[in-house]
């Protein structure tokens, strides 16, 4: 036979072969214990259904979840919001754990997760890589049958979702939530919280040589001066995508003007981490020419005690930060 024909006939048995496709890649959830305990005051209520749930990501990680669901709802009639804890916090965490519950309360859905850098694993973590978590919460969401979801950051889970809601533009994705949101990460890492350029340059030295040598995860001998001036250690790939001022992705300023849709933000008056000036940077940012945010609302909640942690977790506007966020979710028809 020809080898014309041979082509011909090897074709034709291709062709007619089953094709069969094979999986690289997914995310996963199931039903699990929770991995943090919820404070004792933080009881289920009446009406309200809490469910620990176990995600995989794509990249395997495995995130810790929370999900308060109305009883008296189905899923695909609730609107749910996927929270993101801030710095070493966790799904039980202020502002986190009293918000879901009191948000649930008030009958939205609620998935509060435990990103990759929560408890003890606090400044180890690729900034980029977080976004896998809120990618897998969101599409868990889906899959549970939520058809209309809000997220919610507080404090450096504000930037993770700032930067998830800049580059995901799915229809369903309908509103952002900032609490306890910083302006620009790297700038007030050298200037507020290090203040020093000897240790700012040696950490941002030792963190691009961790990088060239295949080991960006190792955590560096050099601490970095932190929140209340304590010396903390913090992981290469932390510093480099988080804290450094040449190569950190961590600019609210920058990000917050991409996000598409409407962003409510919200800072308690006590909080004495969040400076008074940063949600203004944030708010010009958002309403400069060319921003693509539609409507941008910012509430400072009063408080009469002096500046400190306790505000920044909103712990005297507990049931003032769940009325604000309710209030403003059923502004937008969710």
């Amino acid at each position: 036979m020809r080898p014309i024909a041979w082509m011909s006939v090897a074709l034709t048995l291709a062709a007619a072969l089953p094709v069969r496709a094979e999986t690289a890649a997914a995310i996963t959830y199931e039903t699990a214990g929770p991995m943090t305990p919820l404070p004792a005051d933080l009881a289920v209520r009446p009406g309200v259904e809490l469910r620990f749930l176990a995600i995989t990501t794509l990249d395997g990680f495995r995130v810790g979840a929370a999900l308060w669901q109305p009883t008296s709802k189905a899923a695909a009639a609730t609107s749910l919001v996927v929270s993101v804890h801030g710095s070493g916090g966790n799904y039980a965490s202020n502002p986190i754990g009293f918000l879901s519950a009191g948000l649930a309360a008030k009958g939205y859905g609620v998935l509060a997760i435990n990103t990759r850098q929560h408890d003890d694993k606090v400044n180890t973590e690729n900034f980029f890589d977080i976004r896998r978590d809120i990618e897998a919460a969101v599409a868990t969401a889906r899959a549970l049958g939520y058809r209309r979801v809000a997220l919610h950051g507080h404090s450096l889970g504000n930037i993770q979702v700032q930067f998830y809601a800049a580059t995901t533009w799915d229809a369903d994705l309908k509103a952002v939530v900032l609490t306890g949101m910083f302006a620009n990460l790297p700038w007030k890492t050298r200037n507020l919280l290090v203040q020093n350029e000897a240790n700012f340059t040696r950490l941002a030295e030792a963190a691009g040589t961790a990088l060239r040598e295949g080991r960006a995860d190792a955590v560096l001998a050099e601490r970095m001066r932190w929140l209340g001036g304590a010396e903390v250690p913090v992981s290469g790939q932390h510093f480099l995508t988080y804290r450094s001022t040449e190569s950190s992705s961590a600019d609210g300023t920058y990000w917050i003007r991409r996000v598409p849709r409407p962003i409510l933000m919200v800072r308690d008056a006590g909080d004495g981490i969040i400076q008074a000036f940063e949600p203004h940077m944030l708010l010009a940012a958002a309403t400069a020419p060319g921003s693509l945010v539609p409507a941008i609302k910012f509430v400072l909640l009063p408080n009469e005690r002096p500046p400190g942690p306790a505000g920044h977790g909103f712990a005297d506007n507990r049931q003032a930060l769940i009325d604000t966020i309710a209030g403003w979710l059923a502004e937008q028809s969710l």
